[in-house]
């Protein structure tokens, strides 16, 4: 029978790496935008600084998000390689781990050990990356997608403070990039909570919640160091 059920996991990868990003982008832009913007007399410098932490950040986070799950995914070939040789080396204890593993999970010790044995004919590797180690295909980590999924999410959520710099009052800057971004994370939080298959309230509590923080502190220093950058 054809599985109709819908699930979400298989879109944990590259949504994380998304959602981070462009939440990243929008925060990270915006709050050095009102950080400049408070400290500033002219439209320049926070349209070069908005910019230029574009440009970096999306950079920053491709490289760094790359590097993460790179390692991730070398940390996963040396369990596997590990977990081959054990079969190799010591099959019957591998399978009483493995059976163990099921009677844990619920089922008597006679079932559990015939499952056991049945998976490590079908493919003893598969089986013991699954339930012991928690690798699988659909969780596999992928360094290439993460990285594009990072940077390019991280530049389009970035782009909304530049151009927000480019249109609002000098004047009053910070409070049109606050609400903007705000809306802008709000937005985010609620796409990424959908995408999730999850509720959208909480996401976007939390995201409003943490980006007034990181946008109050940025604009506070800004005040607070006074610099005139004309």
């Amino acid at each position: 029978m054809q599985d109709n059920e819908k699930h979400y996991i298989n879109r944990s990868g590259w949504l994380r790496a998304g959602v981070l990003g462009a939440n990243d982008g929008i925060l990270s832009v915006a709050s050095i935008v009102i950080g400049v913007a408070a400290a500033s007399t002219a439209r320049e410098p926070v349209i070069l600084a908005g910019v230029a932490s574009l440009v970096a950040g999306a950079l920053s986070m491709a490289a760094g998000e790359y590097v993460s799950v790179s390692s991730q995914t070398d940390i996963e070939k040396s369990d596997l390689k590990r977990e081959q040789q054990e079969l190799i080396d010591t099959p019957k204890q591998e399978l009483i781990e493995l059976a163990k593993i099921y009677e844990y999970r619920g089922l008597n010790k006679e079932t559990a050990l015939e499952v056991a044995k049945q998976l490590t004919a079908h493919n003893a590797l598969e089986a013991h990356a699954r339930d012991e180690l928690g690798i699988m295909d659909i969780t596999e980590a992928k360094p290439l997608q993460a990285a594009l999924s990072s940077g390019i999410s991280f530049t389009v959520g970035g782009l909304f403070p530049v151009l927000v710099a480019y249109i609002a009052p000098l004047e009053s800057m910070e409070y049109v990039q606050y609400v903007f971004a705000i809306i802008f994370l709000a937005i985010l939080g609620a796409i990424s909570a959908r995408t999730g298959g999850s509720n959208i309230y909480k996401p976007i509590m939390r995201i409003t919640f943490w980006g007034t923080l990181a946008m109050g502190m940025t604009a506070f220093i800004g005040y607070l160091f006074g610099v005139n950058l004309a």
